[in-house]
């Protein structure tokens, strides 16, 4: 049950802080310890509530025009995620999607020391989504997102807030389809109610701690955390 405890503050701690990278500090954490079989449905179970919490705080800055796209395309990825499971190898699928990420996260970290402003290319834009999309379908991991939030919004609160409407749609959505395939259990249930409280806590000291620092430095946070969810990704199903 520490482990339990530890995954959970430290995933809500980020999910507070950059609005997202929740879900690969929880499943590393708890990755040495508990069956993955148990691991995402408590993940998706506890992530529901921490989103609610943060479009709820952060709801004056949701941009619905930003944020709505993304939603379809990330609930419609489930479909041709399923799909393509069936034909490609999943783990080499991650390692691509995380050279991706990466790429896209040095992208604007070097953008932001040189003081550029980050230009929405339509068609770039359009093809992050589809891609961001496939990638919260399949494993539930929402850097893409991430990356496509980036270019759309021009604050962290903005950033978080539009993010977490997406993510709190697909955690419904995910909520709802393993309800009905019998992958939540009672297990899974009362595992997910002993680490609600700590989320809430952490979860908001993440916010807290949003607010309290420069946005600069904020940002640059979001931007580290997602090359290291790309790193992440492609250094656990590579090696």
């Amino acid at each position: 049950m520490v482990w339990w405890l530890i995954a959970t503050a430290a995933s809500a701690f980020v999910k507070g802080l950059c609005g997202f990278a929740n879900t690969l500090v929880f499943d590393t954490i708890m990755g040495f310890t508990a069956d993955p079989a148990l691991i995402t449905p408590v993940e998706v179970v506890i992530n529901t509530p921490s989103n609610c919490i943060m479009v709820w705080r952060e709801r004056q800055y949701i941009q619905w025009k930003k944020c709505l796209p993304v939603t379809a395309l990330i609930i419609l990825g489930s479909i041709p995620g399923m799909l393509m499971l069936k034909s490609f190898n999943a783990q080499w699928l991650k390692a691509v999607f995380g050279v991706i990420v990466a790429l896209l996260g040095v992208e604007m970290l070097l953008r932001d020391l040189h003081h550029q402003k980050m230009k929405s290319n339509p068609v770039v834009l359009t093809l992050i989504g589809l891609l961001s999309g496939v990638m919260c379908g399949l494993f539930g991991i929402g850097a893409l997102t991430a990356a496509y939030m980036s270019r759309v919004t021009d604050d962290t609160a903005s950033f978080r807030a539009n993010i977490c409407v997406a993510f709190l749609a697909n955690a419904v959505f995910r909520c709802a389809a393993y309800a009905w395939l019998g992958i939540i259990t009672w297990e899974t249930v009362k595992i997910s109610l002993l680490m609600l409280p700590v989320m809430v806590v952490f979860v908001l000291l993440g916010m807290r701690c949003a607010r309290l620092l420069p946005e600069k430095l904020v940002k640059r946070c979001v931007t580290v955390a997602l090359i290291i969810s790309g790193l992440a990704l492609v250094i656990k199903n590579v090696i």
